[in-house]
Parts: C-alpha cells; sequence; structure tokens
C-alpha cells in the first residue's frame, strides 16, 4: 500500500499540472499515534517554504468522519495554517530563511460537509478522471469500468457506455458513476459539473 500510494501520487503530479510533490510517508490509517506538534512542523516548513496562499484538506470540524487520518491531518492542516503566519513561532525557520506566511484560502471537504462554498469545476472534470484513474492502490474505482466491461462479455453482454477499449470504459464509469454526486450538485448552480467545500477565506 505504501508504495502503490507513493506511486499513484507521483503519477498525479503531470495529470494535475503540479510543478513537484512530497511524501510525508506517515503509515496508512496510523497517524493518529503521529505526534501532532511534529505533522505540524513539517506542515509549517511547507507553507513557508512553498509559499502557499491556498489549501485543500479535510474538514477539521466534519461530522461522520470515520478515518483517523483524516481527522489527524485535518487539525494539523488547520493549526499549521495560522501558526505559519506568526513571527515568532517556529524561530529556526526563520533564522534559515524563510519568512512567515499566512494561508489566504482553505478549502475544507468532508462526508457530510458545511457548505459555504460551491466551485464549477466542468472545466477540469476530465483532470479529475484522470485523477481517478491513477489513484490505483486505494483508489475507488480506477479500474472498475475496464473490470465491470470484462465481467459483461465473459457473460455474452455489453454496456454502450463502456466502450470498446478499458481505457473508455474506466473513464466513463467514473465520469457516470463517481462523478453522479458532482453531476447533480452542477445541475443545482446552473453548471455541469460542481464540488462543495467548506470555505474559510481571508479574514476581513
Amino acid at each position: 500500500n505504501v508504495l502503490g500510494n507513493e506511486r499513484d501520487n507521483a503519477a498525479l503530479v503531470p495529470i494535475l499540472g503540479l510543478k513537484g510533490h512530497f511524501d510525508l510517508n506517515y503509515n496508512n490509517h496510523y497517524m493518529a499515534g503521529v505526534s501532532q506538534n511534529e505533522l505540524m512542523c513539517r506542515l509549517i516548513f511547507l507553507i513557508r517554504l512553498l509559499k502557499v496562499d491556498t489549501v485543500f484538506c479535510f474538514d477539521p470540524w466534519a461530522h461522520d468522519e470515520e478515518n483517523p487520518d483524516h481527522c489527524t491531518l485535518a487539525r494539523a492542516v488547520e493549526a499549521a495554517c495560522w501558526i505559519a503566519g506568526r513571527a515568532h513561532d517556529y524561530p529556526e525557520q526563520l533564522a534559515a530563511g524563510l519568512k512567515p506566511r499566512e494561508v489566504r484560502d482553505k478549502y475544507y471537504y468532508a462526508r457530510r460537509p458545511e457548505i459555504t462554498r460551491v466551485v464549477d469545476i466542468s472545466g477540469v472534470v476530465d483532470q479529475k478522471v484522470e485523477a481517478n484513474r491513477a489513484n490505483v492502490a486505494k483508489g475507488p474505482a480506477g479500474h472498475h469500468g475496464s473490470q465491470l466491461r470484462a465481467e459483461l462479455a465473459r457473460r455474452g453482454r455489453r454496456l454502450p457506455l463502456l466502450g470498446d477499449d478499458d481505457a473508455t470504459a474506466d473513464r466513463n464509469y467514473i465520469k457516470e458513476f463517481l462523478l453522479a454526486r458532482n453531476r447533480e450538485l452542477g445541475r443545482q448552480y446552473g453548471v455541469e459539473y460542481a464540488e462543495a467545500f467548506h470555505y474559510i477565506g481571508p479574514a476581513p
């Protein structure tokens, strides 16, 4: 799982148009035992180093969250966003040449979110599909379309939605089934696809 996650993260870099990524190498589902201060310090360092303006993360105040890693990371990110902007915290980082950095925009998501901002993602929905395809180690359905297509073929059946090759099957499956909630939310707001966030913006 660890190696699979690292491979998936590396594959996402070109798909999402990123310059690079960092693997922090925490074990899956064991983050509740990680020092909160250690995790915060690492995140504060990255916020200052990369001059971060915006973060996307799990909601630290979310209801119904089952995954302990999500809870641990969300609390650490929220605290790090605040502390990173304070000039008297972690002075050794400042002595090394980093500057305090206030994170201006925070987009938090959850299973049952407190929605304060809806974002039109119609223009990047194909990137979201490809990101899901790349998430194969523990991803939700990176190859479910091709698996379903093969199973139907064994039974002498065919679902036109899945097309004539595995890549088309996987893409269409993700778009039709995994992104159904995004499509329904978009319909409510007059766009094709949308995502909901608990958004916290800069202080007035």
